[in-house]
């Protein structure tokens, strides 16, 4: 059953290379709690406390928002396949823009992908696993090329062009941050 550890295993590093989709949870102090799901090769190990994730431009910009204002952050894995187990990693996250070194730094981890928008570190402080048995058996038929497409479509002054009307404020009114200096 259930295990709750203190960094990542290297059997977990090699389970979190298997998945196909993750899932990302964030919340500020007050307002909605936000579960987004990720995809494409978007998730890097960096070591068995730190991972870091690319975030594509999308329709929200939540988890930037909640990250201004509280950095915790909560990404969990569910295998669909033949042996069961969720994972969820527990920590305090960091949210780096374009315009951060970091970034500069921490995007050679990614392929290269039209519409990137922020990369987020999360610094685990717990790794805790569970059995997964009620979770279904899924088969992956393959990542969908919609947003790459979207994305490419638009170039990069049409991605800023969205970003300003679409992600500089959360659902809840908050500020992603995303054109700040």
């Amino acid at each position: 059953m259930g295990k709750k550890l203190p960094q990542l295993t290297q059997a977990l590093q090699d389970f979190i290379k298997q998945q196909k989709i993750f899932f990302v949870g964030t919340a500020a102090a007050k307002g909605r709690v936000n579960i987004s799901p990720k995809g494409m090769d978007t998730f890097y190990v960096l070591n068995d406390q730190e991972v870091l994730w690319l975030n594509l431009t999308g329709s929200g910009n939540e988890t930037a928002a909640h990250m201004l204002e509280n950095s915790r952050m909560t990404i969990m894995f569910c295998s669909f396949e033949k042996n069961p187990l969720i994972l969820r990693l527990y920590g305090e996250a960091e949210v780096f823009h374009e315009r951060d070194q970091a970034f500069s730094e921490y995007i050679n981890y990614f392929e290269e992908t039209a519409g990137s928008r922020q990369i987020f570190k999360l610094n685990i402080d717990l790794v805790q696993t569970s059995c997964g048995f009620g979770v279904p058996f899924m088969d992956y038929k393959g990542e969908r090329e919609t947003l790459k497409v979207w994305a490419e479509q638009k170039g990069e002054s049409g991605i800023k062009e969205y970003w300003t009307d679409k992600n500089q404020t959360s659902l809840d009114g908050l500020e992603t941050g995303i054109f700040k200096d």
